[in-house]
């Protein structure tokens, strides 16, 4: 009986060691958990979500591809036009100074194609399974068809936006839509600058493709939707459109003398696919007008009220128009096409902070402030001399005297020494940095609580005070807006036919009843001394756009 046990306990341990290896080298053979790869992924719409998330919430300013999608998105309210005729900070800028402009020594983070790169690895893993067509009628990945189309034109659009960037910094750019070798030779290839045009083409290509997979899905406006891209290809196109207008026949248009890119081999024979600059400005402004209209039809009578009143005491009704950029949720404010939740405690910024001091020491110069017109759509200049006024325009020797009688947006956002800056919830300790009255401009003060110039922005500050705990601000980010795509009709209208049409006034009116201003508009024009203008340098059309 042991000899037989001895055998049978034998047995079953070479039957256990047998088992051990045959499930070893099973295991061997499977992939790690800890990582999918791209053959098993993309194979289901919430995986394409979450890739697409993760571009969403890039927190790299210098990465991110949508303005205010990073953690402390004031840099998009109060530093994007710093150092131009619009706002200005205390930092020197060295291109303004004689021999001093310097060139970075340290990584060139603007010319980087990561997140091109990053687009691209998208199509190439996810277009095979979805089906040549765009139309989904060969697709293969899981989950519902629209949402599956929705987040591929997510990607279209955001690579788009990100060639838009490059497009504004360098003009001629390469243009590279599939992933690349860690290969000298392939790298030095891919690198040759296309003519900016192309660029812009190419672009707007891009935009196409989003408009018609991002059409079937109603998603929150919280995520990239189809009247944001129209708004995008807009913008893109009055942008090429107005640079090759005004820089023909110069080097910064391709075909101009002394073009760079007429030096290179891989550029020889260029030619407009249009036939002549001439026809290229035309497309970009035709495909201007076509993209905003779609926008500005929609969404003309439902831009948000403006009162023209900035509350002062807690029982004074809001003011639709400034609270848009100063509460939590913006689901039912349908001018935003666009706009970032933030989250108390764990995605938030100091927007509201900034806004009850200095701005970050960043200012509205006095050329933009003078730009504003008068509430019966005059021109400032019309008024006596910008210092002293006529009584209808007071000057400017106070913030209350540039406020009174003006274009309501600059009286709204514009702050006056002696307004108060918060109404409710006086006492809520989780608001550790915040003014509560406005002071006289801190010219002085050296820190970054300090102020720029004598005009700061109300912009983005909240009457709240549970808003202004120090880095811990949760209201949202409005991204777009519809109120451009009116803006970039009339421009476009204008530029391409050299006269405003019926859509064109009708928008440029629209705009001004919500500024409290005269909708006369043949009064203003008619009132434009351009060498008057000039002496502002501020961008004459900037301002509406507030």
């Amino acid at each position: 009986m042991k000899t037989n046990h001895r055998i049978i306990v034998s047995s079953m341990l070479a039957l256990t060691l047998a088992g051990g290896f045959t499930s070893c080298e099973d295991y061997l053979d499977q992939e790690p958990k800890s990582q999918v790869s791209p053959d098993n992924y993309f194979t289901d719409a919430s995986q394409l979500q979450n890739y697409a998330n993760r571009l969403y919430s890039e927190t790299d300013k210098e990465k991110a591809i949508l303005p205010s999608h990073i953690n402390q998105y004031s840099y998009g309210i109060f530093g994007e036009d710093a150092g131009t005729d619009n706002q200005i900070g205390v930092t020197a800028d060295d291109r303004y100074t004689a021999d001093r402009w310097k060139v970075d020594q340290t990584e060139n983070k603007k010319w980087n194609f990561e997140m091109i790169y990053r687009c691209n690895f998208f199509f190439e893993q996810v277009l095979p399974k979805f089906g040549g067509n765009l139309d989904g009628s060969e697709n293969t990945i899981g989950g519902d068809l629209g949402e599956i189309k929705h987040y591929i034109g997510e990607m279209y659009f955001l690579r788009g936006l990100e060639y838009f960037k490059k497009l504004q910094l360098f003009g001629d750019f390469p243009i590279i839509d599939k992933t690349l070798p860690d290969d000298l030779a392939t790298l030095t290839e891919a690198s040759k600058r296309s003519p900016r045009n192309e660029v812009a083409r190419f672009i707007l290509s891009d935009f196409d493709e989003a408009i018609t997979l991002l059409g079937d899905e109603d998603m929150a406006t919280t995520r990239i939707n189809k009247d944001v891209a129209l708004l995008l290809k807009s913008r893109v196109a009055l942008f090429e459109g107005t640079w090759l207008k005004y820089f023909k026949e110069t080097a910064f248009v391709p075909g101009g003398p002394e073009w760079p890119g007429a030096t290179k081999d891989y550029n020889a024979g260029f030619a407009y696919e249009s036939g002549s600059i001439d026809s290229e400005i035309d497309y970009f402004l035709t495909q201007a007008m076509d993209a905003a209209k779609q926008v500005g039809d929609v969404y003309a009578a439902s831009l948000t009220t403006n009162t023209g009143v900035v509350p002062q005491l807690d029982t004074d009704p809001a003011n639709p128009f400034l609270h848009m950029f100063a509460q939590e949720d913006l689901s039912d404010v349908k001018e935003v096409l666009l706009w970032r939740q933030y989250a108390r405690g764990l995605v938030t910024h100091n927007v509201n902070a900034a806004a009850s001091r200095g701005n970050y020491r960043i200012g509205l110069t006095r050329g933009l402030v003078n730009n504003f017109l008068m509430a019966d759509g005059t021109p400032v200049y019309a008024h006596g001399s910008y210092v002293d006024g006529d009584g209808y325009y007071k000057g400017d020797k106070s913030i209350a005297d540039v406020r009174a009688n003006r274009d309501s947006r600059l009286s709204v956002f514009l702050k006056e020494p002696g307004q108060k800056n918060i109404l409710f919830e006086l006492d809520n300790a989780e608001g550790t940095d915040v003014v509560a009255e406005e002071p006289y401009p801190l010219i002085t003060l050296g820190d970054e609580r300090g102020y720029a110039t004598g005009y700061a922005l109300r912009k983005g500050g909240s009457f709240n005070r549970k808003h202004y705990a120090n880095g811990g601000g949760y209201t949202a980010a409005v991204c777009f807006r519809a109120a451009e795509a009116l803006l970039n009709y009339m421009e476009a209208s204008y530029e391409k036919n050299g006269s405003l049409d019926g859509t064109a006034r009708t928008y440029w009116q629209t705009l001004r009843r919500r500024a409290n201003v005269s909708d006369d508009i043949d009064k203003t024009i008619s009132a434009t001394n351009m060498s008057e203008e000039a002496k502002t340098t501020g961008a004459l059309i900037r301002p509406a756009v507030w």
